[in-house]
């Protein structure tokens, strides 16, 4: 079923389903007395996969919480297609799903009822036409045989898969993913890859993906965006990581090992 949802061309969902662009104009952002944004300022067009890198603690997950309407600003706003990211007009009108790092499954739950949580709370259909979205959901995703599983039976791969799965029913316009590929062998790395891509196309979705993975920024980014220090350092097509000029990207992307000099000890 996966493969054939991947050689799809048609969309898979909601036809009408309209991506937004994203604009984050001068956020700043600090708790107690660490500044974790500083005047920080992006763009994300409409459809586009932006992959956003930076070192542990540099503030990629709070942006993401921003851009999503979990966290305010110190000041500065984020825009939803031009409409403050905190109005009740965006809460009300814009469909956003975060995929978040370790899945935030409910383990008392199973796989299906996690998937289906949202829809009912929100009253969004009859039970079989819950039924029919959830499976549609995990089909997609090759995750039909683990409807009856609970989270603590799934491998890694499949709690990721899983809370894809779970943003899906959602149908989101705006679909924001923190570390998807961490913990991950390459190969099941590579497969989440290839779901996000193959996502955006069919479910004409706007995509941000926090990661600290090169190999998913070179492969499925149309931009990709370094934070170090509460700010870019670096924007733009993914193949300008192949030779970054920017000493501090290319030592962040590409370092090397010195045994006889190691950073720990500096």
């Amino acid at each position: 079923m996966f493969n054939q949802f991947l050689n799809s061309d048609e969309p898979v969902v909601n036809k009408e389903n309209t991506a937004v662009g994203v604009s984050v104009q001068n956020v700043t952002k600090s708790f107690k007395n660490l500044t974790v944004l500083k005047d920080f300022s992006l763009t994300v067009e409409p459809g586009e996969i932006f992959v956003l890198m930076g070192p542990s603690g540099s503030g990629k997950s709070v942006l993401l919480r921003h851009i999503i309407g979990l966290e305010t600003p110190d000041s500065g706003r984020v825009l939803i297609n031009g409409k403050d990211a905190l109005s009740e007009d965006v809460r009300d009108h814009v469909r956003m799903a975060l995929v978040f790092q370790a899945g935030a499954l409910f383990n008392s739950l199973s796989v299906y009822d996690n998937l289906a949580l949202y829809l009912r709370e929100h009253r969004l259909g009859s039970e079989k036409q819950i039924k029919d979205k959830v499976m549609q959901a995990l089909c997609l995703l090759s995750l039909e045989a683990a409807a009856k599983k609970y989270p603590s039976e799934l491998s890694g791969g499949m709690k990721k898969r899983v809370a894809i799965a779970r943003a899906l029913v959602m149908e989101p316009q705006l679909l924001l993913y923190d570390e998807p590929t961490s913990e991950l062998d390459p190969v099941t790395a590579a497969t989440i890859d290839e779901i996000i891509a193959t996502l955006r196309d069919q479910y004409r979705v706007t995509t941000i993906v926090v990661s600290h993975d090169r190999d998913l920024a070179l492969s499925i980014g149309d931009r990709v965006g370094i934070l170090m220090d509460g700010n870019l350092i670096h924007v733009g097509k993914s193949d300008s990581l192949n030779n970054p000029s920017d000493k501090r990207v290319s030592d962040f992307l590409y370092p090397t090992v010195d045994l006889k000099n190691p950073r720990f000890k500096k």
